[in-house]
C-alpha cells in the first residue's frame, strides 16, 4: 500500500480526528485543519500528497478551497478527495466539475476511503515517477491499447450488454471523452474533435479512471460496454 503526507480539512473536531486515527493507521502521515483558510496555511508549509475535504464548512467551503488549489501551479495535480453529508446527484457533479478527484458521502466506509486514497496516490505516484525520468507517454503501449480497444469493439458480443447499476455520474463531457475512447481514438485526436486541448482530455481520462475504478482504456471500455455508458 502506498503511504504518503495527507491533509484533512473539516469542521467536525469528531469526523476529523476519526478519519486522522484511521489512517494513521493504514501507514499514512495525516495532518489536520478545521477550516479551509488554515487547510491553506498548512499546504503551504508541507505540501501535502492528497487532501481531504469537507465541502460545507463556515467562510471558505470545499469548492472555493479547491478552486484555490486548481488555480495554484503547485497544486493543481494534487488529488482532493471530497467528505460530504450531501449526497445529491447534482452536489456530485458539482464535486466533479470543480476538479476533485473522488466523492464519498457521509457516513462512509473507512476502508472504502483507504481505498480511494490509495488508488489515487498510486497514480500520482506513476505520474511523478515518469515525470522525473523524463518520459513521455509510451506510444506503443497506447497504441497496443488502442488495438485491443477495436478488437473488443468487433466483438462486442461476447461483453455482457445489459447495463448494471452505477453509483457516479458523469458530466457531459466526460461522456463525450468516454465515447470516443471507447471509438479507440488517442487522446490527440479526441482533443481535435472535441476543440480542446490533450492536456484537458489527459485530465478527463483520468478522472474517469478514477470514478471507474479502471487503469487502462481497454479496461475502461470494457467496463462502459458492460454498463451501458458506451455503444
Amino acid at each position: 500500500m502506498p503511504t504518503g503526507q495527507l491533509l484533512i480539512v473539516d469542521d467536525e473536531p469528531g469526523l476529523r480526528q476519526a478519519v486522522q486515527a484511521y489512517l494513521e493507521e493504514e501507514g499514512f502521515k495525516v495532518e489536520v485543519a478545521a477550516n479551509a483558510r488554515e487547510g491553506w496555511e498548512m499546504i503551504q508549509k508541507f505540501s501535502p500528497d492528497l487532501v481531504i475535504s469537507d465541502i460545507m464548512m463556515p467562510q471558505v467551503d470545499g469548492y472555493e478551497f479547491l478552486k484555490q488549489l486548481r488555480e495554484d501551479s503547485r497544486y493543481q495535480t494534487v488529488p482532493v478527495v471530497f467528505l460530504t453529508a450531501r449526497g445529491m446527484t447534482s452536489d456530485r457533479i458539482q464535486g466533479y466539475n470543480a476538479g476533485c478527484d473522488a466523492y464519498l458521502s457521509k457516513p462512509f466506509d473507512p476502508d472504502e476511503l483507504v481505498a480511494v486514497v490509495s488508488n489515487l496516490l498510486e497514480r500520482r505516484a506513476a505520474v511523478t515517477k515518469a515525470a522525473g525520468d523524463g518520459e513521455t507517454p509510451d506510444i506503443a503501449e497506447m497504441a497496443r491499447q488502442i488495438a485491443q480497444i477495436k478488437a473488443m469493439l468487433s466483438q462486442r458480443s461476447n461483453i455482457t450488454q445489459t447495463p448494471t447499476p452505477i453509483n457516479f455520474d458523469l458530466t457531459p463531457r466526460e461522456q463525450s471523452v468516454l465515447e470516443l475512447v471507447a471509438e479507440g481514438l488517442m487522446n490527440k485526436e479526441i482533443a481535435r474533435r472535441l476543440e480542446t486541448s490533450v492536456r484537458n482530455v489527459e485530465k478527463y481520462v483520468s478522472r474517469l479512471f478514477g470514478k471507474t475504478g479502471t487503469n487502462s482504456r481497454t479496461e475502461l471500455v470494457r467496463y462502459a460496454l458492460e454498463h451501458g455508458l458506451a455503444k
